[in-house]
C-alpha cells in the first residue's frame, strides 16, 4: 500500500492546474485536526448552553463574592447563622473567586464559559494523547465518546469540580506520555499546587501519582525479580521524586498542612450520609450500568489485545474504580483512565487483525485545514451566549440561564419582603438564597453540609420528613419564613396549608412561602 505521501506531485514541480499552497509551512494544519476541532467545538458549544443548577454553584459564588469583598478567607463559616464559629477550611477558594470574577464581568454567560471550557481542555487534552498512541481518528473519537458518556450526569452541574478534572487530565497526560520531559519536573507540581487552591479533589491526583509509581516498581520486578532493581530505574526513580514535590507542593495554599486534614476527614460528616450524590454507585442506576458496560468493555479489550498490560494502569483502574463503587460522584475520576485504556488495547487489537500495510501514513498538511480549522473555532466560539455577548453586548436573562428548579420568582419576593428572621429551606435552594436573596438573609442549610452542627442537621431532617414534633423546631430556631419545593415536599406543605400561625405569602408552580402570623416564642436559637 503506498503512503499518502506518495500520490501527492511535488511541491516544486506543480502541473497546470493545480492551485499551490502559499501558506507558510509552520501555519499548515492536517485535515485530522480539523476533524478534532469540530468534534470538541461542538462539545464546546452545547455545554456553553448548559443552564446553571440551582445548587451548590450559587453558594460557591457566594463565598467567592465575599472573598473578593473583603481580601481575606474566613476562618469560620460566615453565611450560614446556625453553623457560626465552625472552622471554615475552604478547599475551593480560588475557583469561587474565579467563577464570581467571571460572573461581575460577563454575567451567567461567563461562568456558562467556564465550564465550557474547562469540558472542551478535558476532551482536548485526551485527544491528543490518544491520537499519539493510535494516529486512528476513529478510535480516538470512540474514547472521548466513551468519556462524554461516562460523564453525562456530573457534565450536567457546574461547579468547581470541573476545574479539578482539567488538573486530573493534564496529569495523566503526562504521566502516560511516551517519554519524560524536562518540563514535567515544574509542571506536575506546579498542577498540583493550582489545583490545591481550586478544588479538594487534589488528592486524586496524589493517588494517580502513586499508582504511576508503584505499578512502574512492580513491572520492573517482575521483568528482573530483582528487589533492587527498581531503585536503579531511571523512570521509577523520576516518578518517586515527583510524587515527593507533588505532595510538597500542595501546602503552598492558605492553610498549609490543615488543608491535609480537612479534605481527609470530609468524608467523616455524618451529614453527607443523607445526600443522594455520596451515595454508592447503584447499578440500577444509568450512571452504574453505564459504568458496568465500560467495565465489560475493557475487560474484552484487554482480552483481544496483544499489547503488555501495565501495573500501573491496572492499579489506577482498580483504586479509582473502588472510589467510583464508594461514591457514584468519584466516577469521574475514573472515566479518563478507562478511556485511555480503552482507546490503547481497542487500538492494539485492531492491529492485530488488521496489522498496517507499509506503517503509518504522514499526515498532509494544507493551507486550507488551517483556514477549516480556524474558521470551526471562531464559529463554536461566536455563536454561544459568552461569544454574544463579548462580541455584540447581548446579555441571556438570569431565568434563561438557569435551570428551571431555579426558585428565581420565589428569591426575588423574598428580596422584596425581607423576613426579619431566620429563613427555613431546603436543602437544595440554601445556595441560590445566599446568592440572590436579601443582603443579610438568614438561610437554615446550604450545600455546605458538613459545616452545620449534627443536631441542627438531624432537626432539619425532621421538619422536611414530618419526623414526631417537626413543627417544633421553627419555634426553637425562631423561624419568620419558610421557602419549600412544591414538587419534593407536598406533605409538609399541605401541613402548613391548615396551619394558623403560618401565612401563605407566595406561590407560584416551583415554589411557595409562608411567612410567621404570630410571634416566634422567647428562648428561640439565636441566628445571628
Amino acid at each position: 500500500m503506498s503512503s499518502t505521501l506518495d500520490t501527492q506531485t511535488p511541491a516544486s514541480t506543480p502541473t497546470s492546474g493545480t492551485l499551490e499552497d502559499h501558506v507558510p509551512v509552520a501555519l499548515r494544519s492536517p485535515k485530522v485536526l480539523a476533524g478534532f476541532v469540530a468534534l470538541i467545538g461542538a462539545v464546546f458549544w452545547c455545554y456553553s448552553f448548559q443552564r446553571l443548577h440551582h445548587t451548590d454553584l450559587w453558594g460557591h459564588l457566594a463565598y467567592g463574592r465575599l472573598v473578593c469583598a473583603t481580601h481575606s478567607l474566613p476562618a469560620t463559616e460566615p453565611l450560614m447563622p446556625l453553623a457560626e464559629g465552625m472552622p471554615l477550611v475552604d478547599t475551593a477558594w480560588l475557583a469561587q473567586v474565579l467563577g464570581y470574577r467571571a460572573l461581575a464581568h460577563w454575567g451567567p454567560p461567563g461562568v456558562q464559559f467556564l465550564h465550557a471550557a474547562a469540558i472542551a481542555a478535558c476532551f482536548a487534552l485526551l485527544a491528543c494523547g490518544f491520537y499519539r498512541r493510535t494516529r486512528n481518528f476513529v478510535i480516538s473519537a470512540a474514547g472521548l465518546a466513551l468519556f462524554e458518556t461516562l460523564n453525562w450526569f456530573q457534565f450536567q452541574i457546574v461547579r468547581p469540580q470541573m476545574a479539578g478534572l482539567v488538573c486530573f487530565v493534564l496529569l495523566l497526560s503526562m504521566l502516560s506520555a511516551r517519554r519524560w520531559r524536562p518540563v514535567f519536573w515544574g509542571a506536575i507540581p506546579l498542577t498540583i499546587a493550582v489545583w490545591a487552591n481550586l478544588h479538594g479533589s487534589f488528592v486524586v491526583g496524589l493517588m494517580l501519582i502513586a499508582c504511576a509509581c508503584l505499578g512502574r516498581t512492580i513491572d520492573i520486578w517482575r521483568r528482573t525479580r530483582q528487589l533492587t532493581a527498581p531503585f536503579r530505574d531511571l523512570t521509577a526513580r523520576r516518578l518517586f521524586l515527583s510524587a515527593e514535590l507533588a505532595a510538597v507542593a500542595v501546602l503552598i495554599n492558605p492553610y498549609g498542612l490543615r488543608l491535609y486534614a480537612e479534605v481527609l476527614t470530609f468524608a467523616d460528616s455524618p451529614n453527607l450520609r443523607n445526600l443522594i450524590e455520596w451515595d454508592p454507585l447503584s447499578f440500577r442506576t444509568m450512571q452504574g450500568e453505564l459504568a458496568a458496560a465500560t467495565a465489560l468493555a475493557l475487560a474484552i479489550a484487554y482480552r483481544l489485545s496483544p499489547r503488555r498490560v501495565s501495573a500501573a494502569e491496572i492499579l489506577a483502574l482498580a483504586a479509582l474504580g473502588a472510589a467510583a463503587l464508594w461514591s457514584a460522584r468519584m466516577l469521574v475520576w475514573w472515566t479518563p483512565v478507562a478511556a485511555g485504556c480503552f482507546v490503547i488495547h481497542v487500538y492494539a487489537a485492531w492491529r492485530r487483525f488488521y496489522p498496517p500495510g507499509n506503517g503509518p501514513s504522514a499526515a498532509v498538511r494544507s493551507g486550507k485545514w488551517s483556514f477549516v480549522t480556524v474558521g470551526l473555532a471562531w464559529i463554536f466560539f461566536s455563536y454561544t451566549p459568552f461569544g454574544m455577548h463579548v462580541l455584540h453586548g447581548r446579555v441571556r436573562g438570569i431565568k434563561d440561564s438557569v435551570s428551571r428548579d431555579t426558585p428565581v420568582a420565589a428569591v426575588a419576593w423574598l428580596r422584596e419582603h425581607p423576613p426579619a428572621g431566620l429563613v427555613f429551606n431546603v436543602f437544595e435552594w440554601g445556595d441560590y438564597l445566599l446568592w440572590a436573596g436579601p443582603p443579610d438573609v438568614k438561610v437554615f442549610v446550604t450545600s455546605q453540609a458538613h459545616l452545620v452542627p449534627h443536631d441542627i442537621w438531624r432537626d432539619y431532617l425532621s421538619v422536611i420528613n414530618l419526623s414526631s414534633g417537626w413543627n417544633e423546631a421553627f419555634d426553637r430556631y425562631g423561624v419568620q419564613a419558610l421557602l419549600l419545593d412544591k414538587t419534593e415536599r407536598g406533605p409538609l406543605i399541605s401541613n402548613l396549608r391548615e396551619n394558623k400561625q403560618w401565612k401563605r405569602s407566595f406561590e407560584d408552580d416551583l415554589a411557595v412561602i409562608f411567612t410567621r402570623q404570630t410571634e416566634a416564642p422567647e428562648g428561640a436559637v439565636s441566628a445571628h
